[in-house]
């Protein structure tokens, strides 16, 4: 079943009335599968030594923290996720790179280890069938959504956080390429649908964009089959029996949003100037907050994160985002409603913002908080822009000492309302002491 894209976002947006009326229950003591596995009969490098491309892997995805309850254990990663339900996974193909064979691999998270799905030979590469006139040494990385790990809890809303997610996925591939000196850039175009299909993905994956962390070269490479097995890696088994509920908005959403209108690349380099030994201190303790103080943060400290955001995101499809947000506490600046830097409304709105954080008090006692917002028709382009700076978001306000924390659910039409300009808002977020 297609839908409208505006159709899908309207039918996803949360009220005051659909909060109370519709409210979300699910069975916790049935999660769904967190971890996608090949079998054990695929080669594995494991991604535990003084190597550097294996840090580099490690810091997209790897489990940072262990929390254990009465009846189940979570493990927490360098990167956030709605709910810690991490619904989308990373493959990629390496050549011509230090501590890998030329091939394709699934990066397996629950042990640490690269998979080799594939070896490459020499003039084999995946190029042709992205639609690239180029060859890449290095990493390409291919990201898909899992989207039933999402949609278990969140529903219909699943593919806004499918597509956050996946941006802050890219987002740490962004801050693990400069921490280990590497290229960073988006591709959003080429053809989803045959790279779903030569990954053997049935609906319950599907891919949502690519990372190139490369050089490339002047030459092209010839198609190959990769022959792997349609694995499920989100169904959650009780007894002997597994479980998987299809949802048709979020798969005719993915569907409707596949192509691309009026792309505009962004080939600007965003420049950062963290000291690196400490900034990836920042990347593995990275965490959610989920109480702040009511204290204030300085104006150099916020205007020093705001740049961060503000830098580019090199991409082939790059949609404008505006940055609405409340100063609540920063010394040194006035408190009311910002737009990109300007205030456009002065004011008190800390309860105003809490309230429209689903009257959640993160929104509230922050120092900032911020409501991304946009008008563009590429959604799953737009979507994962947003995660990214997001993920910039985290890191920024972590490095200097700042809590974070990514708030997905929100009032969307009032939201809309206060700020007075945008059709879509697409993350909500907040830092503070």
């Amino acid at each position: 079943m297609l839908i409208n894209l505006n159709k899908y976002h309207q039918n996803t947006k949360h009220s005051y009335m659909s909060i109370r009326t519709n409210p979300n229950r699910v069975d916790w003591n049935n999660p769904p599968n967190k971890f996608k596995n090949y079998s054990k009969d695929y080669k594995r490098v494991q991604l535990l030594s003084e190597n550097p491309n294996y840090n580099f892997l490690y810091l997209l995805a790897g489990i940072s923290a262990k929390k254990t309850y009465p009846n189940a254990e979570y493990y927490l990663r360098v990167n956030p996720s709605a709910g810690a339900l991490y619904p989308n996974e990373i493959y990629f193909q390496v050549r011509n790179t230090d501590g890998f064979e030329d091939g394709i691999y699934h990066l397996e998270v629950a042990s640490s280890s690269a998979v080799l799905l594939k070896k490459l030979e020499d003039t084999e590469g995946i190029e042709n069938l992205l639609g690239l006139d180029y060859s890449v040494d290095g990493f390409i990385f291919f990201i898909s959504s899992l989207y039933f790990r999402s949609s278990w809890k969140y529903k219909n809303r699943a593919f806004r956080y499918c597509l956050l997610d996946a941006g802050h996925y890219i987002g740490s591939i962004e801050a693990s390429a400069y921490l280990f000196d590497k290229n960073f850039e988006i591709v959003y175009d080429f053809s989803k649908e045959k790279l779903n299909e030569f990954f053997s993905f049935d609906e319950k994956e599907f891919f949502t964009s690519i990372v190139i962390c490369g050089n490339k070269k002047d030459s092209k490479k010839d198609s190959f089959l990769l022959d792997i097995p349609t694995l499920d890696g989100s169904s959650y088994e009780k007894g002997a029996i597994s479980f998987f509920y299809a949802n048709e908005m979020v798969e005719g959403a993915y569907k409707e949003t596949l192509q691309i209108i009026n792309k505009k690349p962004q080939e600007n380099k965003a420049i950062f100037n963290f000291q690196k030994n400490r900034f990836q201190d920042t990347i593995f303790q990275r965490r959610s907050i989920r109480e702040f103080s009511n204290q204030s943060i300085s104006k150099v400290q916020f205007e020093s994160i705001f740049n961060i955001l503000n830098q580019a995101i090199t991409s082939d499809c790059d949609e404008n985002i505006d940055i609405f947000y409340t100063v609540n506490r920063v010394e040194g600046l006035a408190i009311g409603l910002y737009k990109n830097g300007e205030l456009i409304k002065n004011g008190d709105f800390c309860t105003k913002a809490g309230y429209l954080c689903l009257e959640q008090d993160l929104g509230k006692s922050s120092a900032v908080t911020f409501f991304l917002g946009s008008t563009s028709s590429n959604y799953q382009e737009v979507y994962q822009k947003a995660g990214i700076i997001g993920h910039r978001l985290y890191l920024a306000s972590n490095y200097l000492g700042i809590g974070c924390s990514g708030i997905g659910a929100y009032y969307d039409d009032e939201v809309c309302e206060f700020v007075g300009e945008t059709s879509m808002i697409l993350y909500a977020l907040a830092i503070g002491n």
